[in-house]
């Protein structure tokens, strides 16, 4: 396992200051979200750093579910112009949001799905031609976004022949116990912040210990029962919580386990 940071809490940041910030830290790996202003990477900026990365695909102005095909259209390229990044990188992993439905949408939602299928087969074929895996994220408790289910995202990564960002906050505000989280064949990458369940408020890990927290013991101990062998992202809410889950791994988990 490899213990990654996203640049989500750092958001809108210049890229090198926060790389900086995380070389600062001694991190070795970073999850660049995908969107303005890191839209447009500078791949022998980001090689000058002693830094591995994850891309993750755009989130704004994004649904690849829409009835507007142009919109569609506009977001598939998106996604694959993040996997084109991915690939001069030499990064293996692009994380990438499912569709939604639009407000309009609600009495239509068979089409949506067959929208967000036909999009999503068709960024995996995508994929798989430039060399990156691409990992579908579940998605959290909020009216209107598709695959909060991790079981009807296990159905679709497996009709795509894709992979699974299993986002343990998102999980957790669902209602998934550990235990069910860790049962999917195809889990590739995961998320890690914490809420009480009732929200995604991605928060830093362990900070709801005695309030309906996340079980971080047993998700550690079941990661290492199922080998995974892939990236831990800390995708919290704030740069104080990056530091805090930091501390948290340091002092929760077997270091021996981690990779460089």
């Amino acid at each position: 396992m490899k213990i990654s940071i996203s640049t989500l809490p750092y958001y809108p940041q210049p890229l090198e200051e926060i790389l900086d910030i995380l070389t600062e830290l001694n991190q070795g790996h970073c999850e660049i979200i995908n969107e303005y202003p890191h839209d447009n990477l500078d791949c022998d900026v980001l090689n000058s750093y002693d830094i591995e990365y994850t891309i993750h695909a755009p989130l704004s102005d994004m649904n690849v579910a829409s009835h507007n095909q142009r919109i569609r259209n506009s977001s598939v390229a998106e996604i694959k112009k993040s996997m084109d990044t991915a690939s001069k990188l030499g990064s293996e992993v692009v994380v990438v949001h499912p569709g939604h439905t639009p407000i309009l949408g609600r009495k239509l939602t068979t089409k949506i799905m067959d929208y967000n299928l036909e999009s999503l087969r068709e960024c995996s074929g995508y994929a798989r031609e430039v060399g990156v895996y691409m990992c579908v994220e579940n998605m959290p408790d909020i009216e209107g976004l598709l695959f909060k289910d991790l079981n009807e995202l296990e159905e679709l990564i497996l009709d795509i022949d894709a992979y699974m960002t299993l986002d343990v906050g998102h999980a957790h505000n669902n209602g998934f116990s550990v235990e069910d989280m860790l049962k999917y064949s195809r889990i590739n990458h995961i998320h890690l912040s914490d809420n009480d369940g009732s929200y995604d408020s991605h928060q830093a890990l362990g900070n709801n210990n005695d309030n309906n927290g996340l079980d971080f013991n047993a998700l550690f101990d079941g990661l290492k029962k199922v080998k995974f062998d892939g990236q831990l992202v800390v995708e919290v809410e704030e740069p104080s919580a990056v530091e805090e889950s930091i501390d948290y791994l340091t002092n929760h988990l077997d270091t021996s386990v981690f990779k460089a």
